[in-house]
C-alpha cells in the first residue's frame, strides 16, 4: 500500500468528498485521522474522529498539539451556500473566505512542524470556482482562487521538506447534489454537460490525493491537478449553426 504507517490528517473528512478522500486514504493503508464540527452520520473504518471547528485557531493549534505524529494534510473542509453579492452583507461574505481560505492557512501552519519532521505532504481542496466566474458564489470563488496562490508560495516557502499542491475540483456527486443541481434528473442533465459525461464521485477525488500525497508524487510540489472531467464545453459551440464536414451543425 502507498501510504503504509502515514498519518494522515483530512478537515471535513465526515462526508461528501471528504469522506471519500478519508476513505482513500483508510484503503491505501494510512492512520486517518477526520475532524469536523460534527460527528459522520456512519463512522468510516479506519478513521478517527476527532470534533474540531478550523476556523478557531486556538482550537486547530491544540488540535495538532496532541497529535504525535502528521504526514499529509488534506486541507478539505469549505463550502457555501447559493449568496447573491447584494442578497446579504459583507462580513457574511467574509465567513465563507474565512471556512475556504483562512482556515485552511490556519491549519496548515498548525500542522507546519509535524509536516516538517515528516518531510511530508500537504492537499489542498480548489474549486474551478476560483478560475471562472462564480454567480452566487462569488466570495467562495474569490477564496478558492486565493487558496491556490497560497498553496505556490506555501510550496516555495517550505520546500524542500513539504510538498504543497492543489486539487482543482468540477462538480462532484455526493449526497448534497440536489442543493445546487436539483433532482435526479437535474444531475444528470448538468452530467451531460461534461465532456466525460459524468459528474466526479468522491473516491475519484480520493484517489487523486493518495497520488499526490505518495512517494510516486515525490517530485510534484507547487502544482494545480484539475479533476473537471474535461470542464466545461464552451458556450459558443452550442449557439453555433455553423456547419461541420459531416454536415452537422456544432
Amino acid at each position: 500500500m502507498p501510504l503504509n504507517g502515514k498519518v494522515a490528517v483530512v478537515t471535513g473528512g465526515t462526508r461528501g468528498v471528504g469522506a471519500g478522500i478519508a476513505r482513500a486514504f483508510a484503503e491505501a493503508g494510512a492512520e486517518v485521522v477526520t475532524c469536523a464540527r460534527r460527528p459522520p452520520e456512519v463512522p468510516l473504518k479506519g478513521a478517527e474522529f476527532i470534533p474540531l471547528d478550523v476556523r478557531d485557531p486556538d482550537a486547530v493549534h491544540r488540535f495538532f498539539a496532541e497529535l504525535p505524529r502528521v504526514d499529509v494534510l488534506v486541507n478539505n473542509a469549505g463550502g457555501t451556500p447559493y449568496r447573491p453579492l447584494t442578497g446579504t452583507d459583507a462580513r457574511r461574505h467574509a465567513r465563507v473566505i474565512e471556512l475556504n481560505l483562512t482556515a485552511p492557512l490556519t491549519v496548515s501552519l498548525a500542522a507546519h512542524a509535524h509536516l516538517r519532521r515528516a518531510r511530508g505532504s500537504i492537499v489542498m481542496i480548489g474549486s474551478v470556482s476560483g478560475s471562472r466566474p462564480s454567480p452566487g458564489s462569488a466570495a467562495y470563488g474569490a477564496a478558492k482562487a486565493g487558496l491556490e496562490h497560497l498553496a505556490r508560495s506555501m510550496a516555495v516557502e517550505w520546500a524542500p521538506e513539504i510538498r504543497v499542491n492543489t486539487l482543482v475540483l468540477g462538480m462532484v456527486h455526493t449526497e448534497l447534489s440536489h442543493l445546487h443541481y436539483g433532482d435526479d434528473h437535474g444531475i444528470a442533465a448538468v452530467a451531460r454537460t461534461v465532456p466525460l459525461g459524468r459528474l466526479a464521485a468522491p473516491s475519484d477525488i480520493g484517489a487523486a490525493a493518495v497520488f499526490l500525497a505518495s512517494d510516486t508524487a515525490a517530485y510534484i510540489t507547487g502544482a494545480s491537478l484539475h479533476l473537471h472531467g474535461g470542464g466545461e464545453r464552451p458556450a459558443f459551440l452550442e449557439a453555433s449553426t455553423a456547419v461541420t464536414d459531416e454536415g452537422e451543425t456544432r
